[in-house]
């Protein structure tokens, strides 16, 4: 009985020493989608506050969408002139969403973001999905020209 007695001191008293938790702050946004389409939610860059490379973001998916899905992948790109770093080459994680098809609605997603300066960043993303717009013309395009024009935002999750 006397053993458990210094152990629950040190115990006690740990815990009151211990540091404050940090609170996380949540960003909301909104991105509004058109149905079964590819789309880019996120992308955070490798680079540190002083432009220098870090390490590579983790990408933590807190709350998957419940009516579509999520992709992640990692690629080089050039910052653009208007980010803090402008005219730079990094490595990104990117996230992309892609809602079922002919689903209209609301979508939710929930990411945490691990930066390169090691501070964790959550994002709230809350996604409406409209009806996808009938094109105009037919596409008469061959595959490939239409591969290359639309790599950014049409294609499918499985080519990321």
């Amino acid at each position: 009985m006397t053993a458990v007695r210094p152990f629950a001191a040190l115990l006690a008293a740990s815990l009151t020493c211990a540091a404050p938790a940090h609170a996380q702050t949540v960003t909301t946004r909104s991105e509004t989608v058109a149905s079964g389409k590819v789309v880019r939610l996120l992308v955070a860059p490798n680079l540190k506050k002083d432009c220098s490379a870090g390490s590579m973001p983790e990408i933590k998916i807190a709350g998957a969408p419940k009516n579509g899905q999520l992709k992640t992948t990692t690629k080089k790109l050039k910052t653009p002139a208007s980010y803090r770093c402008p005219d730079k080459e990094a490595q990104v994680a990117a996230v992309f969403y892609k809602s079922k098809a002919d689903f209209t609605g609301a979508d939710r997603v929930l990411i945490e973001v691990k930066t390169a300066e090691g501070t964790v960043e959550k994002q709230d993303i809350r996604i409406t999905v409209e009806a996808a717009k009938a094109d105009a013309k037919p596409d008469t395009k061959k595959p490939d020209e239409k591969k290359t024009e639309d790599k950014k935002d049409d294609k499918d999750l499985s080519d990321l």
